[in-house]
């Protein structure tokens, strides 16, 4: 009774039959509510083939199509598909659902299928190909070159076309001309398939290039045939662009300006690191994505506008339906806005689910909001079954149908408290998934939203995207209307600022598994059930098992090791049981990507490493040193050192062979490099040595056969259980048969790049280590490598990232 009493009032709230505003949620159902309200029940059954349960049929099928390794041939998924229709035609209404499950399995099969075929073919990895094609959204320039997306049209290899279609994502190094939006270029380029960096933690970039449509990577050759062959007569990107530069024009190149092109207009690369920080510890990065609460705001200014003519004109409602044209004027401003945004993916899905909730409703084919959501979630599905790959999707509609759950018990109240309560539903409701998809969570997301989001929605974003169109007619009323928007931004980022600089504002959790997401979705729905069910506040200790990392604890005289996925680069983590180390923190690149940033300190985060006890740069190159930055940033260790101090970047003392300290059982020394220091480069990288018992790691930078007889002569007598990070990551200039014969390891190390420009690891050394009977790992076949060590037994492999962790998407 208490649950059907909830449901309808819940009822009520949405189709307006209660007073009170409801925040930003209920004023665009107010406003969008004649389209997405009640309907008449449609003959040929038509709710129950498209009701909630087809829906949620629907997607639990595309769903699990996302839990396989590898995907089936396709004639199965055909197969499948007729198998659907039967049981679609045949069985009695009640069991339909399992025939669109087996629909939405069979056609996210399909296309699934259909994408990864797309990829470039493996046999023309690193071949130089000419393609032509026209640029796609707007080009990013940076300090070493531009990078962009390149929309194939054609492409050739030694004179012969080939099929490739799709997107191509490309860098354009040094030199590269002025890359306008929507034009077409003939460009000669070297491409390899979408291949990320597999690391706990870390970013998945291999299902995100499936889910854009990204079929290969590269970077454009030096070639005196590149050149524009022109650019399309109507470009919305080319508007944007000007858009873009007029606002940094009018605010220059400060705070303001970045957040103002990336919440209004789409352009996220206009803020910094410091930006990006400040918005996730305060949980607003939902309002800088262009998504579907823009889409809805502007949709909803539509029917504003047409109520005001109404008002005006009241006459005009007696020759066209009000509710046509509010739809009309909805969908249009929805659409008007979406194309001047970037029309990016998230985009063109929430106008997707504005498009089919009012067309549903214009056809009398939504009886309530739920209904029109489900309508909304078949019409995503049908039109693309990879979105469920994507957070946003997720984000976007769990949010909505808990909303419309609970906003019963929030109907009653009124102005702020309403806009109080929207937010703790959004804020329980969506913590599950956003520590399943991003390992995080801002504490203090729900009070600054209460302040960010009517501030922005509310004047700074309206008066941005007119104060800028506005600028391109008239500028001298634009600029000052824009500077307006540019102070009430600088209002809001200040507070913001100050709040994430708060303690414990950001959270990091360890990686959830499945079982644990399950429960804490059911933990907040029993915390949000209405008032007067019993023990409600149970649910709370349904979310404890996001807490518990799936991991068993660390012994005494046991440590564990962590070789991560930074490409042509090296960073390890060394654990004990209570004490943790990095050793080198990756690159940091010319166009401000940073491994230690995007690498490193995620996987940190995620394996419950609260506090860097030794931070160990073996030496000053790049590729070893260029993320410590970051790390240092992010957790501060105790101590800092480098072979090379004079040339790291950051405050960090001169490591020398002799210093040695135990951690909970497991010794630890530097073996190299020797006082007086006569190396230079990379024969002066620390050299590491790990050991508990017969287990023992030792970790070698980029050293070379020049100083490699002494490494070896310094860590006698070795293990008998001995792991090996192999120097310079396979280079022809390390890993000689004394250091080998010395150490005899049962297991070597490679971190490097896949298809690096060095082509490491050498194939003589690779052959020189399968010789000596010692197995090897590579971080570009493997991803990260974890491995636990013991007094008591040999070292394990616990993990290898991209073959134990193997969705079909990957590589």
């Amino acid at each position: 009774m208490v649950l059907g009493k909830s449901r309808d009032k819940c009822s009520k709230a949405l189709h307006g039959q209660q007073r009170g505003p409801s925040g930003i949620l209920a004023a665009g159902v107010q406003l969008l509510e004649p389209h997405l309200g009640n309907g008449v029940k449609s003959r040929f059954g038509l709710p129950d083939m498209f009701g909630a349960a087809a829906a949620a049929a629907l997607l639990a099928g595309a769903l699990a199509v996302q839990l396989l390794p590898a995907l089936p041939p396709r004639w199965s998924d055909l197969a499948l598909a007729a198998a659907a229709a039967l049981l679609i035609a045949l069985l009695r209404s009640h069991w339909r659902w399992l025939g669109f499950m087996l629909l939405g399995a069979a056609w996210t099969l399909l296309r699934a299928d259909i994408a990864l075929s797309q990829r470039l073919s493996r046999s023309l990895e690193g071949a130089d190909i000419a393609v032509t094609g026209t640029l796609r959204e707007l080009p990013r320039v940076q300090d070493d070159g531009t990078r962009f997306e390149l929309d194939i049209q054609t492409a050739e290899h030694d004179g012969a076309a080939f099929e490739l279609h799709g997107l191509l994502r490309l860098s354009w190094y040094d030199a590269a001309p002025l890359l306008e939006p929507c034009s077409q270029w003939r460009l000669h380029v070297r491409l390899k398939r979408p291949r990320g960096m597999i690391d706990p933690g870390g970013f998945d970039f291999e299902r995100y290039a499936l889910e854009r449509g990204i079929v290969a990577t590269g970077y454009v050759r030096d070639n005196a045939d590149n050149r524009v062959l022109g650019a399309r007569a109507v470009c919305v990107d080319r508007l944007r662009q000007r858009i873009l530069d007029g606002i940094s024009a009018t605010l220059g190149d400060t705070a303001s300006a970045h957040l103002l092109r990336a919440l209004a207009f789409g352009d996220e690369h206009a803020m910094d690191e410091h930006e990006w920080a400040v918005a996730r510890a305060t949980g607003i990065p939902h309002l800088i994505a262009i998504s579907g609460l823009h889409i809805a705001l502007f949709a909803s200014f539509g029917v504003l506008l047409v109520r005001l003519l109404w008002k005006l004109a009241p006459r005009l409602t007696l020759r066209w339906p009000a509710p046509l044209i509010e739809a009309v004027a909805s969908l249009a401003f929805a659409v008007s806005y979406a194309l001047i945004a970037g029309f990016g993916l998230p985009t063109r899905r929430a106008l997707v689910m504005i498009a089919a909730l009012l067309t549903a409703n214009l056809a009398r084919r939504a009886r309530t909001p739920l209904h029109g959501l489900a309508l909304a979630a078949i019409a995503l599905l049908a039109w693309d079954p990879l979105c469920v790959l994507s957070a946003g999707f997720w984000l976007s509609f769990i949010g909505v149908a808990w909303l419309m759950f609970c906003l019963d018990s929030a109907a009653r109240r009124h102005g702020w408290r309403e806009l109080i309560a929207a937010q703790g539903v959004a804020s329980i409701g969506l913590l599950p998934l956003g520590i399943w998809f991003f390992g995080q969570s801002s504490l203090i997301g729900p009070l600054a939203n209460l302040a960010a989001v009517p501030w922005i929605c509310f004047l700074v974003l309206p008066l941005t995207v007119f104060a800028a169109l506005l600028l391109l007619v008239a500028p001298t009323l634009g600029a000052p209307l824009l500077q307006v928007a540019g102070w009430a931004m600088q209002g809001l980022w200040w507070l913001l600022s100050k709040m994430a600089a708060w303690p414990g504002a950001l959270w990091y959790f360890p990686e959830p598994g499945v079982s644990a997401l399950l429960l804490a979705l059911c933990g907040a729905f029993w915390l949000l059930l209405p008032r007067g069910m019993p023990a409600r506040a149970l649910g709370v200790l349904l979310f404890l098992p996001l807490l518990w990392p799936q991991r068993e604890p660390l012994a005494d005289g046991a440590f564990e090791v962590h070789l991560l996925d930074v490409g042509q680069g090296l960073a390890v983590l060394v654990r004990t049981r209570e004490h943790a180390l990095v050793y080198d923190a990756g690159a940091r690149f010319p166009s401000g990507f940073d491994l230690g940033d995007a690498a490193v300190v995620p996987a940190l985060h995620v394996l419950r490493v609260g506090h860097l006890d030794r931070l160990i740069l073996s030496h000053g190159d790049n590729d070893h040193a260029g993320g410590a930055a970051a790390v240092i940033a992010a957790y501060a260790p105790d101590a800092a050192e480098s072979g090379e101090p004079q040339r790291v970047k950051v405050a960090a003392t001169q490591c020398l062979a002799g210093e040695a300290w135990d951690w909970n059982g497991v010794s630890f020394r530097i073996v190299h490099p020797h006082a007086p220091l006569s190396e230079r480069n990379n024969d002066r990288c620390c050299v590491l040595d790990v050991r508990s018992g017969d287990s023992e790691l030792v970790l070698t930078g980029d050293v070379t056969t020049a100083v490699e007889p002494g490494i070896a002569a310094a860590l006698a007598p070795v293990a008998r259980q001995l792991v090996l990070q192999v120097p310079h990551h396979g280079s022809k200039t390390s890993s000689s048969d004394m250091l080998l014969d010395g150490l005899k390891p049962m297991l070597a190390l490679v971190s490097a790049g896949y298809r690096n420009p060095f082509h490491h690891p050498h194939p003589d050394v690779v052959m020189r280590y399968a010789t000596h009977g010692i197995a090897m790992l590579n971080t570009s076949q493997s991803g990260f490598v974890e491995l636990r060590f013991s007094a008591a037994e040999a070292p394990r492999i616990i993990e290898r990232g991209r073959i134990d962790r193997h969705p079909y998407w990957r590589e």
